[in-house]
C-alpha cells in the first residue's frame, strides 16, 4: 500500500481523499446519472466498487431491499475471485473470517452392506498450485459488505441507494442522457411513488428475475429443471467425521449431498438430493419443508445421524441452466451500428446449479468486466465500441460455464450403480479443477486482446487468460513480494517489462524501451492527460534478470520511476528482480531476451510483445484511446 505522497496521512490509509463527484456527494439519488446499476448483489457491487475509482464519473446503485443483505445465498469463493479481491484490498481480511477448502472427501455406499457409507477417497483441492490464492467459503453477505466499504472509501464516496425497485426504462440514443429509468420507492415516507432517473449506461444486475433483462427484450432460454435439491446453512451436532470437509455423499438408496463447511468453525451447508421432478408439478417441490429436507438428509448419512439445532436458512431450487444471447440492449442486426446503452450481469444472463461454486464467482468477472470499460468510455479514454467486447466476451464465459455445470451436476445426481467407474465423480473433480477455480477463461483476439504471435516469448501468460502472479524481490528495499499483488482495481493498465540479461544503467533493449515510453508521440503513455501524474492511466514495471542487491536502482530508466503526487516524489516501488528461490523467468517461461506483457485493469493477458516491438504495441494502443482526445507526451 503507497500513500504520504500527497501529504502526511494520520488515519486510515484505505481511506482515499475524496474527490470529484465525491466532494459533498448528495445523499438523494439524483436526476441524471453516468451510470445506473439495478441491484446489489455481487455483480453490481463489485461494477460500483469498480466505477468508484473514477472520481468524475457519477455512478449510482440501487436495491429494492430497504437495508443491506444480512444472509446471503452464495458461499463459494473461488481462488479467481480471492486474487479479484486482492485488487480492492480486502484478500486478506476475508481470508481470515472465512472457511478454507483444503481437501474434499468422497462418501459412497459401503460394498459390503450398501445401506452405509464409507469414505473412498480425500484429494487435495488444489494439487497443482494453481493459484497462490485458497478457495473460500464466506457468505455472500460479507462479501457484499467488503465491497460496500470499499466504495465507501473511494474518491467518489458511494454508497447504495435502498429502497428503489427497477420498473422499465426507455432508451433514446439521441439524447444526452439515453436511458430514462423509472424506479418505484419500496421504503420511506415516499413509499409506492414512482421516481425518474436518466442514465448515460445502465446496468442490471438484478438477479435471474431481472426486470432490467425483460426489458431490453432478452429472455434466459436452455434445459428446464427436472432435480430437485433442497440446501439448508445449520448449526448441528453429529457423529459423522468429516462435517468440517468438504464432502461428496452419494448413499446406497440414490440420495446425495453436497456438504460445505461454513465460516466460524460450527456451522454447515448441505445440498440435500430431492430427486427427479414432475415437469408438470407446477414447482410443488418448492413446497418441501424443512423437516423433510433433514429426514432426507440423514437417510442419505446413515449409519450417521444428524441432530439440527437451528437453521439460520433454508430454501429448495431445481436445476435449470439458462443463457440469454446478449448481455447489452443491441439486437444482432444492429451490432457494429450502434454501441450498447444497457447491460445485464450475474443471474439475469446465466442461471445454473450452485453446486459448483460457480455464480457469484462468474457474477463478479461480468461486473469487473464491466466496469472499467465504462469508466474509460466515460471519461474519454477510449471509443464508444469498446463497450460491445462486454457482451461479446463474457457471453462465451457464461455458456461455458454452463456446459460445466451440466456434467458436474448430473454426476452428483447419479445414483452410485449408474457410474461405469466408481471413481468417476472424483476422478472428475481433480481433472476439471482449474475450470470451477476460475482459470480457464480465455479470451479471443478483439481491441482488447491481440493476436497471440509471440506467444513463445511468455509461455506462462497466456494471451487472454488471467496474469498469473509469481514472486519478485522488489529493488528499493528487498521485499519479497508476488509481481501481480500490487495492482489494485484502480483502472489502470498494467505493462510489465522482463528486462533483457544488461544491467540496469547500461545501454540495452530495456533502456531503448523505456525511452520509447517517456518520449514517443505512439507510446501508450502519451496519452495521458495533462497534468497527471506520469503513471495516471498506465502502471509501468520492470523486473531484471538479476538478484536485486546486483541491480543499481541510480541506473533504472525514469520511467520504471515515476514522479508522483503534487510534490513529484520518485515511486520506487515499480522496480523487481528475481526471486533466486522462485525465479519468475524460468516459472512463466519468459524469454531472456526481454519481454513486455501488458495486462488489461481486470487482471487479463491483453498483449506480449518483443522490447523492440513498439511499433506493434503503438497499433494496439491506437485502437483503445478515444480518438477525440488530444495526446500529450508524457514526461
Amino acid at each position: 500500500m503507497q500513500f504520504h505522497h500527497h501529504g502526511y496521512v494520520s488515519g486510515e490509509p484505505r481511506t482515499q481523499p475524496a474527490a470529484g463527484v465525491g466532494v459533498d456527494r448528495p445523499a438523494d439519488l439524483p436526476d441524471e446519472v453516468d451510470v445506473l446499476i439495478v441491484g446489489t448483489g455481487p455483480a453490481g457491487m463489485i461494477t460500483a466498487a469498480q466505477l468508484s475509482q473514477f472520481p468524475d464519473i457519477t455512478t449510482r446503485i440501487v436495491e429494492r431491499r430497504p437495508e443491506r443483505l444480512a444472509i446471503g445465498q452464495a458461499d463459494g469463493i473461488q481462488a479467481r475471485s480471492v486474487e479479484t479481491f486482492q485488487a480492492f484490498g480486502f484478500a486478506q481480511r476475508i481470508t481470515e473470517e472465512a472457511y478454507r477448502i483444503v481437501e474434499m472427501a468422497f462418501w459412497k455406499p459401503d460394498p459390503e452392506d450398501p445401506s452405509r457409507i464409507v469414505r473412498t477417497a480425500r484429494p487435495e483441492d488444489d494439487p497443482t498450485g494453481i493459484s497462490e490464492f485458497p478457495h473460500l467459503i464466506v457468505n455472500q453477505a460479507r462479501v457484499l459488505d467488503y465491497f460496500a466499504e470499499f466504495m465507501k472509501n473511494s474518491p467518489t464516496r458511494m454508497e447504495p441507494d435502498y429502497g428503489f425497485e427497477f420498473v422499465r426504462l426507455e432508451v433514446d440514443d439521441d439524447a444526452d442522457y439515453p436511458v430514462t429509468v423509472t424506479l418505484i420507492e419500496t421504503a420511506g415516507e415516499r413509499q409506492g411513488q414512482e421516481r425518474v432517473v436518466r442514465a448515460k449506461y445502465v446496468v442490471g444486475a438484478d438477479g435471474a428475475r431481472s426486470k432490467v433483462r425483460q426489458a431490453i427484450g432478452c429472455t434466459l432460454a436452455g434445459d428446464k429443471a427436472n432435480h430437485a435439491w433442497g440446501v439448508m446453512d445449520v448449526l448441528a451436532v453429529t457423529d459423522f467425521p468429516d462435517i468440517r470437509l468438504k464432502c461428496a455423499i452419494q448413499s446406497g438408496s440414490g440420495g446425495s449431498i453436497l456438504l460445505i463447511p461454513r465460516e466460524g468453525g460450527h456451522l454447515f451447508r448441505m445440498y440435500v438430493d430431492l430427486g427427479e421432478t414432475d415437469p408438470d408439478d407446477n414447482g410443488a417441490v418448492r413446497g418441501t419443508t424443512i423437516e423433510q429436507i433433514i429426514a432426507k438428509a440423514n437417510a442419505i448419512l446413515s449409519p450417521y445421524t444428524l441432530d439440527v439445532r437451528d437453521v439460520p436458512w433454508h430454501s429448495v431450487y431445481e436445476v435449470g441452466h439458462r443463457l440469454t444471447d446478449r448481455f447489452d440492449d443491441v439486437l444482432p442486426e444492429d451490432l457494429g451500428i450502434r454501441t450498447p446503452r444497457v447491460f445485464i450481469t450475474g443471474d439475469a444472463c446465466h442461471t445454473h446449479s450452485a453446486k459448483a461454486g460457480q455464480g457469484m464467482n462468474v457474477s463478479m468477472q461480468d461486473g469487473f468486466n464491466i466496469g472499467w470499460k465504462l469508466g474509460h468510455v466515460l471519461e474519454g479514454r477510449s471509443p464508444e465500441s469498446l463497450l460491445a467486447t462486454y457482451s461479446a466476451e463474457r457471453q462465451v464465459v457464461a455458456k461455458n460455464l454452463i456446459d460445466f455445470d451440466k456434467q458436474w451436476s448430473t454426476l452428483m445426481a447419479k445414483k452410485p450403480e449408474e457410474f461405469e467407474d466408481p471413481s468417476e465423480l472424483e476422478d472428475f473433480y481433480v481433472r476439471t479443477q482449474e475450470f470451477p477455480a476460475g482459470f480457464m477463461t480465455q479470451y479471443q483476439p478483439s481491441m482488447l486482446i491481440a493476436e497471440p504471435v509471440h506467444q513463445d516469448l511468455a509461455q506462462g501468460f497466456p494471451i487472454g487468460k488471467r496474469f498469473k502472479s509469481a514472486p519478485v524481490v522488489r529493488v528499493c528495499d528487498g521485499i519479497p513480494t508476488h509481481l501481480g499483488h500490487h495492482a489494485a482495481a484502480d483502472g489502470r493498465w498494467r505493462i510489465y517489462v522482463f528486462a533483457d540479461g544488461a544491467t540496469a544503467g547500461t545501454s540495452s533493449k530495456t533502456a531503448g524501451f523505456a525511452h520509447w515510453l517517456t518520449t514517443a508521440p505512439g507510446s501508450p503513455l502519451a496519452a495521458t492527460p495533462e497534468g497527471a501524474d506520469a503513471d495516471a492511466w498506465f502502471d509501468v514495471k520492470v523486473i531484471y534478470q538479476q538478484d536485486h542487491t546486483q541491480v543499481d536502482i541510480g541506473g533504472v530508466p525514469a520511467a520504471f520511476k515515476p514522479a508522483v503526487g503534487p510534490f513529484g516524489l520518485t515511486d520506487y516501488e515499480k522496480v523487481y528482480a528475481t526471486d533466486p528461490a522462485a525465479n519468475i523467468f524460468d516459472l512463466r517461461g519468459l524469454d531472456r531476451s526481454g519481454v513486455v506483457v501488458v495486462v488489461r485493469p481486470d487482471q487479463y493477458v491483453a498483449a506480449v510483445a518483443p522490447l523492440d516491438a513498439t511499433g506493434e504495441l503503438e497499433q494496439f494502443f491506437a485502437g483503445l484511446h478515444s480518438p477525440v482526445r488530444t495526446a500529450q507526451p508524457a514526461t
